[in-house]
């Protein structure tokens, strides 16, 4: 089979890194970018080492005949319509997160992938790290028996040493705690329960650290769920904590316990609940884009898309449940009221 071709759009600190990882995947080259920043193809070429098409109008690069996927890697409020005009380029497509940031312009996402016929990609590349797949089929195997609480906590300090919180700290353009980087957190807790949520209570709060001032929205956000079978979850998304990067993991079940990298449970030949094994397999824990697991993803992204199957673990489907569920939270955050959610997103 011919090897796909990638265009990229935008070319800040994620489209960056999407050249970089591209390039570490079978099947696929990037071969194009499109970028508002003044770059020659011969620039391009010195500094990622790919003869790359240049592009400054995101509508001339969609209009290439040569071009396969397109991966979407602007600013937030950007993503909707440029994802909505490469599906009905007929272009496959990768979308950076958020989707988008209200849940209107999520669902018709959803609905322009689904009616072009196009293979989707949603940048939840936590599905494929190392520790998170490894806690997945543990969990899938009953190994921890059925869990009845489950947390996963993301913690990071998204200041001013960051690339992007000029227009992460606006309204318009980060939107809100769990756009801006908590959604990565919901998503694991919905894959890990991969149960309905029936309803959402949430609270938000600010720091008053002054590297967080700038900020138009409220930097930390407590989120309780209920799922459909009464289980439980809590999912905190902090980006104003003064610590190192903390993506946290805590699943309480009927035959053990995974904490983080540990694991304690029944089906071991210890005796007694009193000893953490190791999970053996790395921790999440930066922030980088550079750090994150995009090779693994974009590979099977690939992959679907060469054998003409779905994504696996993060298609627009997976992908517009969690933001279904992360605008439930935002609006019980803001309401103070318990939101209660229909059985199924409709599209």
């Amino acid at each position: 089979m011919r090897e796909l071709k990638v265009g990229i759009m935008g070319l800040g600190w994620a489209g960056g890194a999407h050249v970089e990882m591209f390039g570490k995947v079978r099947g696929a080259a990037v071969a194009a970018v499109c970028t508002r920043r003044p770059l020659t193809e011969s620039a391009a070429r010195r500094k990622y080492g790919l003869p790359l098409r240049v592009y400054r109008d995101y509508a001339d690069m969609l209009a290439d005949p040569a071009l396969d996927i397109v991966s979407i890697c602007t600013r937030s409020p950007e993503h909707a319509a440029q994802a909505i005009a490469a599906a009905r380029a007929g272009k496959h497509v990768v979308i950076e997160k958020p989707i988008a940031m209200n849940w209107r312009d999520a669902q018709a996402v959803a609905r322009a992938v689904e009616k072009a016929g196009v293979r989707s990609c949603v940048c939840f590349e936590v599905r494929f790290s190392r520790q998170f797949s490894a806690i997945k089929a543990l969990v899938d195997a009953g190994k921890i028996g059925r869990i009845h609480l489950a947390e996963v906590d993301y913690y990071h300090g998204v200041g001013p040493w960051y690339p992007q919180v000029d227009w992460y700290m606006r309204a318009a353009g980060g939107g809100s705690s769990l756009l801006t980087a908590g959604c990565h957190a919901m998503d694991m807790l919905l894959w890990l329960m991969d149960e309905p949520v029936a309803e959402v209570t949430a609270c938000a709060t600010k720091s008053e650290s002054p590297f967080f001032a700038g900020y138009e929205y409220p930097t930390t956000t407590v989120a309780l769920l209920k799922f459909r079978s009464g289980r439980l979850g809590k999912c905190v998304s902090c980006i104003d904590s003064l610590q190192p990067y903390t993506f946290r993991v805590h699943l309480l079940g009927s035959r053990g316990t995974v904490l983080d990298d540990k694991i304690m449970t029944r089906h071991f030949k210890s005796p007694a609940a009193s000893r953490w094994e190791p999970l053996g397999e790395p921790l999440v824990d930066s922030g980088d884009v550079h750090d994150l697991p995009y090779a693994a993803q974009f590979q099977a992204f690939v992959d679907a898309v060469r054998e003409d199957r779905p994504m696996p673990r993060t298609d627009i489907g997976a992908a517009l449940e969690t933001h279904r569920v992360c605008f439930a939270v935002e609006k019980a955050a803001r309401s103070g009221k318990t939101v209660r959610l229909p059985a199924r997103a409709e599209n």
